[in-house]
Parts: C-alpha cells; structure tokens; sequence
C-alpha cells in the first residue's frame, strides 16, 4: 500500500499525516509542561530549564503549523465523506478554529516572553528578537490569554477527536482511517 508525499483526492499524503500527528504531539507536551511549570519552586532544577523547553518546543510548533497551512492551502485535499450539510459546515469550522488557536496560542507565549525586551533562545541555535514589548502589563494579560486559549485548543481537540471517534464507529467510514494513512482506495457509501 504505497503512498506519495503529497495529497490526493482519496486520501492524505505522507507529509501531511506526519505534520497531524506531530502537531499534535507537540500541542499534548506543550500543554503537560505548561500545567507543569505552574507548580515548579525556585529552587527546583526545571525551574529554568521546563520554560527554555517550552518556548523553544511552542516556536517550533508555530513553524510547522505555519509549514503545514502552506502544504495544505498549495496542495490537494482528500474529498470529505458523504455526511450531512451540518455536520460538514461543523468539521470546516473546527478545523478553521483549530488552525487560529494553533497559531494564537504561540504568538501568545511569544508576547509573554518578550514582555521584558528580551528575545527568545531557541534550542541554544539563535534567538528570535522581541518585536513588540514593553506594554503596560503586557506579560500578565498575555499569559491569561495564553492559558485561556490552551484550554480551548484542549478542548477543541477533544471534540475533533470525539468527531474522527464517531465516524469510525458510529458511521463506520474512512474519515479516522485516512489520518493514520489507512483505508485508502476504499469506496464511501
């Protein structure tokens, strides 16, 4: 069962499939080391190091989701399964409202971390300069943005994935199959 790199109207590329389950890995770490960070001490030994991680992890993140949106908007997209106009207007929805928090999310932490003027190192490689800083309580109303929006990308996420659950079993199609590369070449009812 060879697939290419690229999408088609049957089924997803590799690329794409790999960018998904990256994307969401990250977005699940990020979270865990966020909630983490919260309760670390001065004194603990993550202290500096969990939020080096984080911003370095959530940078990379904004770059592969900014990537993925190109290779999606540049390439072909599987055609949806028959479903009905409802729930098809709600899959577009949820997928443009996961696309904004992904990329809200990071450009929020961004303004948390260079409140002070300070850039962000990323991974020891270079560091990305703080373009918009210094505003009255800049770090404090980024970060309950920050903090709002990932609850809502977990929650979002939680109901893309009740979506891509309830197609598999319930209405027992190829929607779930294609994201992990299987169920290609099969026929929709």
């Amino acid at each position: 069962m060879a697939f290419g790199l690229r999408n088609s109207r049957q089924e997803y590329g590799l690329v794409a499939i790999a960018l998904h389950w990256v994307v969401a890995l990250m977005v699940f770490g990020l979270f865990g080391l966020g909630f983490y960070m919260t309760g670390l001490e001065y004194t603990d030994s993550w202290y500096r190091r969990a939020p080096w991680l984080h911003k370095s992890f959530g940078l990379l993140t904004f770059a592969l989701v900014s990537f993925r949106l190109v290779w999606r908007l540049t390439g072909e997209k599987p055609v949806m399964v028959p479903m009905p106009g409802w729930e098809r207007v709600a899959a577009l929805l949820a997928h443009r409202v996961l696309y904004l928090l992904l990329f809200l999310v990071p450009v929020s932490g961004y303004l948390i971390s260079t409140a002070d003027g300070r850039g962000i190192d990323f991974f020891n490689w270079f560091e990305v300069p703080a373009l918009l800083s210094g505003y009255d309580r800049q770090e404090d109303m980024a970060g309950a943005v920050h903090l709002f929006l990932a609850l809502a990308i977990i929650g979002m996420t939680g109901l893309h994935t009740a979506a891509a659950l309830k197609h598999h079993f319930i209405d027992k199609d190829s929607t779930l199959l294609k994201i992990f590369g299987a169920g290609r070449g099969e026929s929709e009812n």
